[in-house]
C-alpha cells in the first residue's frame, strides 16, 4: 500500500492509533474508562499540581517579557512581510479558536458556583460575589492566553521566519537540530495531535451538554446521551462541511459570524439586565483582578488542603495547555507578517479585554438577579444542571425566547468553529507541516474529534472531558518549557545578527570609483521590469559567479549561484551555521502622485497608479530596502563582500 506524500506515517498512524484505543477503551468499558480518568486525575492533581501552576507562571512572564523587550520588534515573518488579515477578522478567529465555547458554558454557571460554593469561607453574601469575579476571572485572564501566546509566537516564528515546517517539531530546532525530523520530532507532533484532540473534544463535549439543554429549555428536547451523541454527529458533519471549504471560505467566515452574534447577545444583556451595575463591576472587577493578579499565581492551597482547585484551577490550566498546540497553531497560522510585540499584545490583551467584559455582564448579572427577580432560580439551575444556567438566567430578561435560540445558534457556532479549527491543526501536524492537504484528510481528523468527544460522553461525562485535558497536558507542559528555552536562544542569536549588521553602515559600496551623474540619473529615471532582468542577467549574475568562483577557490567553503525566478541569489553554504544568502530581486511598487519619474515634471498625464521597479537586495531575514540598479559589476561584488563580512561577523558573536 502506497502512502500519500502529504502524511507523516509515525505522527498520522501514531496518532491515529492512540486516538482509536482511547475511543476503543471509552466505548467497550465505560465504567472501568470513568473509574480509571478519577483515578488519573486525582494522582495527577496531587502530584504535580504545583508543576502547572509554575509552568503556567513562567508562561506569563515569558510572553510579557518578550512583548516590552528588543525582541518585540521582531516580525513574524521576513522584514518586509505584513499580515495577512486585518485585526478584526485575526481578532475575530482567535477568539472563536480560543475559548468560545467555554465563555458560553462557564460565562453564568462559573461565577454562580463559586459564589454559592468559594474555595475558602462562606458563600451566598456580597464578599462572596467580589470573590467568585476575581476567581473567574482569573481562570480566563492573561494566563490562559499567555500559553497560547507562547505556542504561537514559536510556531510563526521558526515556520515565517525560518521557513521550517509549520509544526511543533520545528520549535525544539535549536535545542537538537535536525534531530527534529526524527524520533523526538515524531514524538513533540504526537504529543501535540493528542492533547488538541483530547482539548478540542473536551469542548465539544461541553458545547454539546449546552446545546442539549438549550433545546430542551425551548422544545422540550431530552437531555439524554442519545440526544447528545446525535448532536455530536449533526454539528459534526457541520465541521467537517466548513474543514472542506478552508480556512478563508469557511472558518474565517464563520469567526466573523461568531463576533457578531457574540456581540449583540453581550449588548442585549447589557441594555436588558442592570446597566450601570454591569458596567460598574465590569471596572471594578478589573481593577480586583490586577490587585490579586500575583498572589492568586501561585496559591495552591498547601496549608489547608483543599480539593477545589483540581477541578477549577488546575483544570483550566491543563485544559489551555491541552488547547494550546491547536489554538497557537491555529493563531500562527493567521498571525503572519505581525511583529512580536503586536503579537503579544493582540493575543493577550484584546480577547482578555472581552472576555472579562463578556464574564462581568452575564456572571455578575447572574448573581445580581439571583439575588433578586430570580429568587434563586439561577443557582438552583446552576445545582440540578450546569449547562442550563445560561438560558434560565436569560430566562429573566425580556424577550427571553429569542435570546435563547440566539444563544443556542452561537454555542452550534462555536462548536463548529472550534472544531474545523481543530482539525486543520492537526491535519497540518500530521501531514508534516503541508498546509494543503486532501480532503479526505481533514475530513477524517474533523469525524474523529466528533468520535472522541462521544467516548468521553460516554465515558463518564464531564468528568472524563475534565480528566482528558488534565492528562493530556501533562507531557505537552514538559515541551512548552523547552519550547520557551529554544525561542528565546533563538531570538539572542537574531539579535546578535542584528548587533553584527550595524557595526557597520547599512550599504557599502567598494570597488570602482562611483561616477555620481550615473547614479543620479539611476535614482531620477525610475527603470522598468525588462531593464532590472537584464540588469541582473548581464550584471548581477556576473559579479555573484566571480565571488563563488574565487570562495571556491579558497577550498574552505561552498559557494553556488542562481538566476530563476527573475531573480539572482548567491549562496555561501557554512555547514552547521547559518549559510549567507544575497540575492537581487525585482521589486514593483506603486509611484506616488506627485514623485517624478521618467519623464519628469513635464508630463501632465501620468497616471497616478504607475508603478516602479527596483533591483533590491534580499538577505534571508527578507529585503534590505535599497536598491542596487545600476551599480557596475565591481560594486556589487563590494556590496556582497560587505554584507558577507557582517554575517561573518555575526557567526562569531553566536559561536
Amino acid at each position: 500500500m502506497r502512502i500519500p506524500a502529504t502524511i507523516n506515517p509515525p505522527v498520522f498512524l501514531g496518532s491515529a492509533g492512540l486516538t482509536l484505543a482511547f475511543v476503543i477503551f471509552g466505548v467497550a468499558f465505560p465504567d472501568t474508562a470513568s473509574d480509571t480518568f478519577t483515578a488519573v486525575q486525582n494522582w495527577i492533581v496531587d502530584t504535580f499540581g504545583w508543576f502547572y501552576m509554575l509552568a503556567v507562571a513562567i508562561f506569563v512572564v515569558f510572553a510579557l517579557g518578550l512583548a516590552v523587550s528588543a525582541h518585540g520588534q521582531v516580525r513574524l515573518g521576513p522584514d518586509d512581510s505584513r499580515p495577512d488579515y486585518s485585526y478584526v477578522s485575526w481578532f475575530a478567529m482567535l477568539f472563536s479558536a480560543g475559548m468560545g465555547i467555554g465563555l458560553m458554558f462557564f460565562g453564568v454557571a462559573e461565577p454562580m458556583m463559586h459564589f454559592m460554593s468559594p474555595p475558602t469561607g462562606a458563600g451566598g453574601d456580597m464578599e462572596a460575589a467580589r470573590e467568585a469575579m476575581k476567581i473567574t476571572f482569573f481562570h480566563w485572564g492573561i494566563h490562559a492566553w499567555a500559553i497560547y501566546a507562547v505556542i504561537g509566537l514559536a510556531l510563526a516564528y521558526y515556520a515565517f521566519r525560518q521557513n521550517l515546517p509549520l509544526t511543533i517539531r520545528s520549535a525544539l530546532h535549536p535545542l537538537i537540530g535536525d534531530r527534529i525530523h526524527g524520533p523526538i520530532g515524531h514524538a513533540a507532533d504526537i504529543f501535540a495531535v493528542l492533547g488538541t484532540m483530547f482539548g478540542v473534544a473536551t469542548s465539544l463535549g461541553l458545547g454539546v451538554l449546552q446545546v442539549n439543554a438549550g433545546l430542551a429549555h425551548l422544545f422540550g428536547v431530552p437531555e439524554t446521551t442519545g440526544v447528545q451523541l446525535i448532536l455530536i454527529a449533526v454539528i459534526t458533519l457541520m465541521a467537517t462541511a466548513s474543514v472542506v471549504a478552508g480556512l478563508d471560505a469557511g472558518i474565517k467566515r464563520l469567526s466573523n459570524l461568531n463576533l457578531i452574534l457574540a456581540l449583540i447577545l453581550l449588548a442585549f444583556v447589557l441594555l436588558a439586565g442592570p446597566t450601570l451595575f454591569l458596567l460598574k463591576v465590569t471596572v471594578q472587577n478589573t481593577g480586583a483582578y490586577l490587585s490579586e493578579v500575583v498572589s492568586k499565581t501561585f496559591t495552591l492551597y498547601a496549608y489547608e488542603p483543599n480539593a477545589w482547585i483540581g477541578g477549577w484551577t488546575l483544570f483550566y490550566w491543563a485544559w489551555w495547555i491541552a488547547w494550546s498546540p491547536f489554538v497557537g497553531m491555529f493563531i500562527a497560522r493567521v498571525s503572519r507578517g505581525r511583529t512580536i510585540r503586536e503579537f503579544v499584545v493582540g493575543v493577550l490583551l484584546v480577547p482578555v479585554g472581552f472576555t472579562f467584559i463578556w464574564l462581568s455582564f452575564f456572571g455578575n448579572g447572574a448573581i445580581s438577579l439571583d439575588q433578586g427577580a430570580a429568587a434563586g432560580a439561577i443557582a438552583q439551575a446552576v445545582d440540578d444542571n450546569v449547562p442550563l444556567a445560561l438560558f434560565t438566567f436569560l430566562e429573566q430578561l425580556p424577550f427571553a425566547s429569542i435570546s435563547s435560540v440566539l444563544a443556542t445558534v452561537l454555542v452550534v457556532t462555536f462548536f463548529v468553529t472550534s472544531s474545523d479549527s481543530g482539525s486543520l491543526v492537526i491535519d497540518i501536524i500530521t501531514s508534516g507541516g503541508a498546509e494543503k492537504s486532501p480532503v479526505w484528510q481533514r475530513t477524517m481528523w474533523a469525524l474523529t474529534e466528533g468520535l472522541v468527544a462521544a467516548a468521553l460522553l460516554l465515558a463518564g461525562g464531564l468528568k472524563a472531558l475534565q480528566t482528558a485535558s488534565i492528562t493530556a497536558a501533562l507531557p505537552f507542559t514538559f515541551i512548552m518549557l523547552l519550547v520557551c528555552y529554544a525561542l528565546l536562544k533563538s531570538l539572542r542569536i537574531e539579535a546578535a545578527r542584528r548587533q553584527s549588521f550595524h557595526l557597520s553602515s547599512a550599504v557599502q559600496i567598494r570597488g570602482a570609483e562611483v561616477d555620481w551623474r550615473r547614479w543620479l540619473a539611476n535614482i531620477v529615471h525610475q527603470p522598468q521590469p525588462g531593464r532590472i532582468e537584464a540588469f541582473l542577467h548581464n550584471t548581477v549574475y556576473g559579479a555573484m559567479e566571480d565571488v563563488a568562483e574565487e570562495t571556491r577557490r579558497l577550498g574552505r567553503l561552498e559557494a553556488e549561484v542562481r538566476l530563476e525566478g527573475g531573480e539572482a541569489a548567491l549562496t555561501i553554504h557554512h555547514g552547521a551555521e547559518q549559510d549567507f544568502l544575497y540575492a537581487v530581486k525585482p521589486t514593483m511598487y506603486e509611484a506616488s502622485e506627485d514623485y517624478a519619474f521618467a519623464n519628469g515634471p513635464q508630463r501632465t498625464d501620468r497616471n497616478p497608479n504607475d508603478q516602479y521597479c527596483r533591483a533590491e537586495v534580499y538577505l534571508s531575514e527578507g529585503s534590505q530596502n535599497y536598491d542596487v540598479f545600476g551599480y557596475t559589476r565591481e560594486q556589487i561584488i563590494g556590496d556582497i563582500l560587505s554584507q558577507y563580512q557582517k554575517h561573518v561577523q555575526f557567526l562569531h558573536l553566536t559561536r
